[in-house]
């Protein structure tokens, strides 16, 4: 694969999106840092070195996406990064609507938000990735998870947007998946085991399939898992 393709990643400041993009830079791709705050993507960018780029980002507000695509240039690779989980050990028939609202606004919609700006020119030039960072808990086979009932429908509904895009773009050069890091040691889970680097690889391997690569699957270090 030519060194010269550009990966956008959101979220990319720090725990599992600095790690996705230092791992995508190692590789010798020109990386855009996306993040809310100019200060975080311009530091996590001058830690990676000078193929990458700080882009402010904020994937709820339709402004910022439109601005940040229009100063990214062509983007060869984007990686759905950013996320939250703010309803932790709350139960589906008492979570406060305006958690599940938010965290669809982010988890869900700023993925949409992001596809809608950037597929096209991918299936134009004909040759993209798209990588959707999921979870366990949006299995069916696995999950849903009870216990974090916002964070488990987003990610269901990642999938599902994944599947639909894959549809859309079969044929086309453009690879649009889902993968699942595991349990990652972050912000959002300082007790997990996995390291954000070794979480970092399966996504970067999304982002990198050849031709002729997989599309519309769930997938994670070990292989796939089901939906």
């Amino acid at each position: 694969m030519s060194p010269s393709f550009t990966a956008l990643v959101t979220g990319a400041n720090r725990g599992l999106g600095l790690a996705v993009a230092a791992e995508l830079y190692s590789r010798g791709h020109r990386v855009l840092v996306a993040a809310r705050d100019k200060d975080a993507a311009t530091g996590a960018a001058e830690l990676l070195g000078p193929r990458a780029v700080p882009l402010v980002l904020d994937v709820t507000d339709q402004a910022s996406v439109d601005r940040a695509v229009g100063h990214a240039g062509t983007v060869d690779m984007l990686v759905n990064n950013a996320g939250v989980q703010l309803d932790w050990g709350q139960s589906p028939s008492a979570v406060d609507l305006d958690v599940v609202r938010h965290t669809l606004d982010v988890n869900l919609l700023g993925a949409w938000r992001m596809a809608r700006a950037l597929v096209p020119g991918m299936v134009e030039r004909g040759w993209g990735r798209v990588v959707n960072v999921s979870s366990g808990a949006a299995s069916f086979a696995y999950g849903p998870a009870a216990r974090c009932p916002a964070y488990s429908a987003s990610k269901t509904a990642l999938n599902a947007l994944t599947v639909m895009l894959a549809k859309e773009t079969e044929g086309t050069g453009v690879l649009v998946n889902s993968v699942n890091p595991g349990l990652v040691r972050t912000r959002m889970r300082p007790d997990a085991e996995r390291t954000v680097e070794e979480a970092a690889v399966p996504v970067a391997d999304a982002a990198t399939l050849p031709e002729g690569g997989p599309s519309g699957v769930f997938l994670r270090s070990s292989g796939t898992m089901p939906w």
